[in-house]
C-alpha cells in the first residue's frame, strides 16, 4: 500500500505535527505502507528518499512557517496521488485543498488528521480581532473541511469530542502518535549537565516544546518560583523555540530568577534532546489546548515523572499510577506537587518505574500498525460509492 501525505509543515520546521508525520512514515514501513510527502521546502533541502519539496515564502507575521506556491503544490500533489491508495491530510492550510482536489479528480480515498485546536489559540495571534469571533470561525472552518472528508483522524478523546461538538460527522478514528522508545532510553544526562554547567546535585525540572503562549510556560514558570522556596537549587529548562521567549525572559528576571530559568532552545532529537530528558529530575507542563502531548511520553519513556495539568487530550496520558502527579489548575497546587516529587525520592522513584512501564503501550510500532489497519478499511470502504465522498465546494484556484 502506498500513502501520500500532504502537509504546510515538516523538517527543518520543528513542532509536534512534524514529528507525528516523520514517527508514523518510519514505523508504517514495517506494516507494509510506504508513505511519500509533499511539504514545503524552507530552504535547500534535498529531495528523494519518497519526499517532494514544493517552492514557498515566509508567513507574514510568523517566519517559521512557509506559505507554500497554490499551483506548484496542486501539480505536485495530483502527480503524486494518482500512483497512491489514500491521500492524508495533516495541516488545514493550503495542503488541505490540495488533498481534497487531487482526491476529487484521481477518485482517491482522503482522510485528514487534526493535530491542533486553533479556536483556542488565534487570539494569540490576532489580537486585534474579538476572540469569540475567532473561535467561531475556526468551529465552522474545522467542521466544514472535516465533513468534506472520508474520514478524520484525532489523537485523543477529547479531540473527537470537541470536534463533535463543532458538529463534524464525518467518521473520527482515535489514533495518536507513538513513540520511537529507545531513543528515549539511551539519554547521557551528566554528559548533558556538564555541557550546560548545570551541577550534577541540583534538581531539574523540564518543560520541552514549543515556546509559544498556548502552550501555558508562564503558568510554569510561577509554580516555579514558588516551588523553588522550598527547593531552593531548582533549576527549570526550557526546550524549544517560540514567539513566546522574550515575554518569558521578561518574566522570570521580573520574579527575580536570574539563571534559575535556563532557556535551552532547540536540540537535535536524535541526541541532544534523550540527553537533556536523561539530565532532568522532573517534567512538567501545563498547556490546557494541547491535543496529545507526545512529548509527556517522551518523558515517560525516559523515566521522568511528570507534573502536568490534565487537559485535552492530556487526560488520555495523565491518568493515576501511571508515572504522574496531575495537580488541579492552580499555580500553588502545581508547585506542591511539584515540590512533593522532588523532596520525596521513593515517590520519584516509584513514579519514574511506572512511567515507563507506561510509555511501552505508546511505541511507535503498535500505533503505526493501527493507522497501517485504518488506511486498508477506507480504501476497502471506498471502492464502493459513499455518500461522504470528498465535497469540493470553493477550493482555491478551482
Amino acid at each position: 500500500m502506498r500513502v501520500l501525505m500532504v502537509s504546510d509543515v515538516y523538517f527543518p520546521r520543528v513542532n509536534g505535527v512534524s514529528t507525528s508525520i516523520e514517527t508514523f512514515r518510519k514505523a508504517l514501513a514495517a506494516e507494509g505502507v510506504e508513505v511519500r510527502l509533499v511539504v514545503p521546502r524552507y530552504a535547500d533541502e534535498p529531495e528523494g528518499d519518497g519526499v517532494v519539496r514544493v517552492s514557498s515564502r515566509a508567513v507574514p507575521r510568523d517566519p517559521e512557517d512557509r506559505l507554500m506556491s497554490w499551483p506548484a503544490l496542486r501539480a505536485a500533489v495530483r502527480k503524486e496521488a494518482a500512483n497512491c491508495d489514500v491521500i492524508h491530510i495533516q495541516t488545514p492550510f493550503l495542503a488541505h485543498y490540495a488533498g481534497l482536489s487531487a482526491a476529487k479528480h484521481l477518485g482517491k480515498p482522503v482522510i485528514a488528521t487534526y493535530h491542533t485546536l486553533f479556536e483556542e489559540y488565534l487570539h494569540h495571534y490576532a489580537p486585534f480581532l474579538p476572540a469569540e469571533w475567532l473561535r467561531g470561525l475556526a468551529r465552522r472552518l474545522s467542521r466544514s473541511q472535516c465533513n468534506a472528508l472520508d474520514g478524520v483522524v484525532v489523537p485523543s478523546t477529547a479531540m473527537r469530542e470537541r470536534l463533535g461538538q463543532y458538529g463534524v460527522s464525518a467518521p473520527m478514528h482515535v489514533v495518536p502518535t507513538g513513540i520511537p522508545l529507545d531513543r528515549f532510553t539511551r539519554g547521557d544526562g551528566l554528559r548533558f549537565r556538564q555541557r550546560h554547567g548545570i551541577a550534577a546535585e541540583h534538581p531539574c525540572a523540564l518543560f520541552v516544546g514549543r515556546v509559544a503562549f498556548e502552550k501555558n510556560i508562564d503558568f510554569l514558570i510561577e509554580s516555579f518560583a514558588l516551588a523553588r522556596r522550598e527547593v531552593p537549587n531548582l533549576t527549570l529548562l526550557i526546550t524549544g523555540e517560540g514567539p513566546a521567549e522574550r515575554a518569558l525572559h521578561r518574566q522570570a528576571q521580573g520574579l527575580g530568577l536570574g539563571d534559575a530559568v535556563r532557556f535551552i532552545g532547540y536540540l537535535d532529537r536524535q541526541h541532544d534532546l534523550p540527553d537533556c530528558y536523561a539530565a532532568a529530575d522532573c517534567f512538567v507542563f501545563a498547556s490546557r489546548t494541547e491535543t496529545q502531548g507526545l512529548v509527556l511520553i517522551e518523558a515517560m519513556a525516559s523515566g521522568l515523572p511528570v507534573v502536568a495539568l490534565a487537559a485535552m487530550g492530556t487526560c488520555d496520558i495523565l491518568s493515576p499510577g501511571r508515572g504522574c502527579l496531575a495537580p488541579k489548575d492552580d499555580v500553588a497546587e502545581f508547585a506542591a506537587a511539584l515540590v512533593r516529587v522532588l523532596s520525596n525520592p521513593v515517590l520519584r522513584n516509584g513514579l519514574s518505574q511506572d512511567a515507563r512501564d507506561y510509555a511501552r503501550e505508546w511505541a511507535d510500532d503498535r500505533l503505526a500498525a493501527k493507522l497501517a489497519a485504518l488506511y486498508r478499511r477506507i480504501v476497502e470502504a471506498t471502492d464502493r460509492p459513499l455518500p461522504g465522498s470528498p465535497r469540493l465546494e470553493s477550493l482555491p484556484g478551482k
